[in-house]
């Protein structure tokens, strides 16, 4: 269809989005009132589930099922999305009657999906329906159903689906909350489905995976000299190096701010050694520390570099903030 600008009404469009929002805001809230034991029936099939929840649905409501299947995978919930109209040619060998499977349609009739329910039935497959037609052939083969009926779409002409698929993705996040809380799904468990993310990140990566090691770390003894401290200081370029002694237990450090104050108050550093010179009881991580708990105490103490240890306090490593950057952890 062509566009005339002159037809455009800028005043129309804000009302038409308002009247938008309104009229889903309202198909939401609808939904607590329906909630009831049928839904509690839902999550409890899906708890008890031995196999996948596969979730099913043509045309827009197909686009909502896979990010349902989407959210109930990287919540806990086992799940794959199988596309009804795939299924009828060789897809359907996925399911199992292991399996649950959850079905959205609005009109409950999507003829894509209605021909596969009989084998469902015959497989013994448990299923849940998110459908408006509460008496629909999806309705009927359903042991779960599950009301998303609107009053009306937002579209103008009542005819795209817009509040109706927002219901069902409001069902379904729902369903998601309900089986992430009731399986004891904690942030961790998040992190491990989500490693490439910020959160992930931050609950996956320890001490020991951005730290410095071995040759890199710099370390001195308490009789170093201190132009030999300054040169394993430069050498190693953490910003400070660690005092150990023979057996490699940490004694102290020396930063490049204890230099700074060492020269501002003029004091002669030429005959100077490490033990003279460095900070004792220097602040320490351990290595199986998550990462951010090394971020919690550069940023408490305002410091920028940290030692690694174990439980006996052998140096075992060494990071600073750069490290921490790279590692995308802050």
């Amino acid at each position: 269809m062509s566009f005339d600008a002159a037809n455009y009404d800028a005043e129309r469009v804000l009302t038409l989005a308002r009247k938008t929002f309104e009229i889903e805001a309202t198909a939401v809230l609808g939904l607590a009132s329906r909630v009831g034991a049928e839904f509690a029936q839902a999550v409890l099939l899906m708890l008890l589930c031995r196999g996948r929840v596969v979730v099913m649905g043509m045309g827009k409501s197909g686009h909502i099922g896979r990010k349902i299947a989407s959210t109930f995978a990287s919540t806990g919930t086992p799940a794959m999305f199988v596309h009804p109209a795939e299924a009828s040619h060789g897809d359907l060998g996925m399911i199992t009657s292991l399996d649950v499977v959850l079905a959205i349609s609005n009109s409950g009739e999507s003829a894509e999906l209605t021909a596969i329910l009989p084998v469902l039935s015959r497989l013994s497959v448990p299923l849940v329906a998110i459908t408006g037609g509460i008496h629909s052939a999806l309705a009927k083969h359903a042991c779960v159903r599950l009301d998303s009926s609107v009053a009306r779409e937002a579209c103008p002409l009542n005819l795209a689906p817009t509040a109706s698929t927002t219901v069902q993705l409001a069902i379904g996040d729902a369903l998601a909350v309900a089986l992430l809380d009731a399986r004891g799904f904690k942030e961790e468990d998040f992190a491990r489905s989500h490693p490439g993310g910020a959160l992930g990140r931050k609950l996956l990566t320890h001490v020991s995976d951005v730290m410095r090691s071995g040759d890199a770390v710099p370390q001195v003894r308490l009789e170093t000299s201190f132009s030999d401290l300054m040169r394993e200081m430069s050498a190693k370029g953490l910003g400070a190096t660690a005092v150990v002694d023979d057996s490699q237990r940490v004694l102290g450090i020396f930063t490049d701010g204890d230099l700074r104050r060492l020269v501002e108050k003029g004091v002669d550093l030429r005959s100077g050694k490490a033990g003279d010179v460095m900070h004792t009881n220097p602040r320490t991580v351990r290595m199986d520390s998550l990462a951010v708990e090394a971020v919690a105490m550069m940023e408490q103490y305002r410091i920028t570099s940290v030692l690694v240890v174990d439980d006996k306090g052998v140096l075992c490593g060494a990071l600073n903030s750069n490290d921490l950057m790279r590692a995308k952890v802050i």
